[in-house]
């Protein structure tokens, strides 16, 4: 097949017009293995093209990424600080205040920061997650093992029943249950119940979670699972529920918000009984 100059010289044109950012067209129908050749070059532009593209989405979502980790960190040190700076001067009842407020602080940062490394290696892909059979009272127990105390301060009970086997991850899972235990207690008042049920269908074993609060909002529920945006109030930070989310879809998993609870039947979110706070379903698939 001949190929005469003028063919090669527009094809280097065009490739190089790419090679400037410029978008070409090299598809050619026709036959012969110069028209071939121009496909398979269009091929791998356009591959180059989207890894560029995918790049440049990576390198926006992590610039905003440390913009709010920044911002969620900033808040409790800068409190902190200005406590510290008080302290010295500071009548004994109040150093006494300021030493107990800078100690939760530094538990919230502790906390903040651990929350974010576990985001960081699920984005990064570096979780290989385990298939271990573990009871519904196991993981729970798990769970609840870092939440004694702010239950035992809210005077909380809780409450499970039923008990299902589930092939999971048992660390990373019980992560998952205690960040919607965590958030249960909150929006839940001092000396209420937070309810746990668990069971299984021919689809998945689940594992709900029903708080005694006012429950949710369509338009809560909308954002819950973004990061940094289902906090109401001062009560989080918009991360706990978004890592859960991340773990069980890890897992071919999911987790179903439903704004009011009114019991069940044998499955999630079924039947009837009297309406109480938001319920969390975290489901495993079969």
């Amino acid at each position: 097949m001949l190929i005469r100059k003028r063919e090669i010289t527009d094809l280097s044109a065009e490739i190089r017009g790419m090679i400037d950012g410029r978008d070409a067209d090299l598809r050619d129908n026709r036959e012969g293995v110069f028209s071939v050749l121009k496909n398979d070059i269009h091929t791998l532009a356009n591959l180059k093209n989207n890894q560029v593209d995918a790049l440049r989405r990576d390198r926006d979502a992590l610039k905003d990424a440390l913009a709010d980790i920044s911002h969620q960190l900033k808040t409790p040190l800068t409190s902190m600080l200005l406590m510290a700076d008080l302290l010295e001067n500071a009548p004994p009842d109040r150093q006494a205040e300021f030493i107990a407020n800078i100690r939760t602080g530094l538990a919230r940062t502790q906390w903040l920061v651990s929350e974010f490394l576990k985001m960081a290696k699920l984005d990064a892909g570096a979780v290989e997650f385990a298939r271990e059979s573990a009871g519904s009272g196991e993981l729970v127990d798990l769970a609840l093992e870092p939440l004694r105390i702010l239950l035992d301060v809210k005077d909380q009970r809780v409450a499970l029943s039923g008990e299902t086997s589930f092939i999971c991850d048992k660390r990373w899972t019980a992560e998952a249950l205690s960040n919607v235990l965590k958030n249960a207690s909150e929006y839940s008042p001092v000396g209420g119940e937070i309810r746990v049920e668990t069971g299984e269908n021919p689809i998945c074993a689940w594992i709900s979670v029903t708080d005694s609060g006012e429950g949710l909002s369509n338009a809560e529920i909308a954002r819950l699972f973004r990061r940094f945006e289902g906090s109401r109030g001062d009560k989080g930070y918009g991360i706990g529920l978004p890592l859960a989310f991340a773990i069980m879809r890890g897992q071919n998993g999911d987790i179903q918000a439903s704004p009011h609870s009114a019991g069940r039947a044998g499955t999630p979110n079924d039947g009837g009984g009297g309406v109480s706070g938001a319920t969390f379903t975290l489901k495993l698939f079969k």
